[in-house]
């Protein structure tokens, strides 16, 4: 995926006959996946041509062939700006993360979707809730984000 490219989803299991499938890691933007939205299919582009919820989760069918696994994925200019204290996760990815008083936790490498909430996970496998007690600071141009102590033991 280049860097001007954000994924919103994958190509999850069929759903019916007609070509429809689940959207695996859906972007929790819901016009992302209406009827008529375009975006790119494994790099080709694409339009949603039947958009439905089942089981919690997007079902969409585009007019292109959409491969299993393949990525879903929109331009960056397209998307709004984040709300306050809010992120997109390919801001994340990439940043240091130090706990308070200095010690190296790693670098964030994914933000895994939660039960009660997400988790960021670093390329040293540490694993920290995003919730407000854990998460001190997010510095997107120093490139790093401070956390409290105890949550990475």
């Amino acid at each position: 995926m280049t860097d001007d490219l954000v994924s919103v989803g994958r190509v999850g299991k069929p759903h019916g006959l007609q070509g429809a499938f689940y959207v695996e890691r859906a972007s929790e933007a819901p016009e992302r996946f209406a009827k008529g939205a375009r975006l790119l299919c494994a790099g080709e582009p694409a339009e949603i041509v039947e958009s439905k919820r089942a089981q919690g989760r997007p079902v969409i069918r585009l007019d292109v062939p959409a491969p299993r696994g393949a990525e879903l994925a929109v331009p960056r200019s397209e998307l709004p700006p984040p709300d306050e204290d809010s992120y997109y996760v390919f801001q994340l990815v990439g940043l240091r993360v130090e706990e308070e008083g200095g010690r190296d936790l790693g670098t964030v490498r994914d933000v895994d979707p939660g039960v009660a909430h997400d988790v960021l996970v670093t390329d040293t496998d540490v694993a920290l809730p995003l919730v407000e007690d854990c998460i001190l600071e997010v510095d997107l141009a120093g490139g790093r984000i401070r956390v409290a102590p105890g949550f990475a033991d």
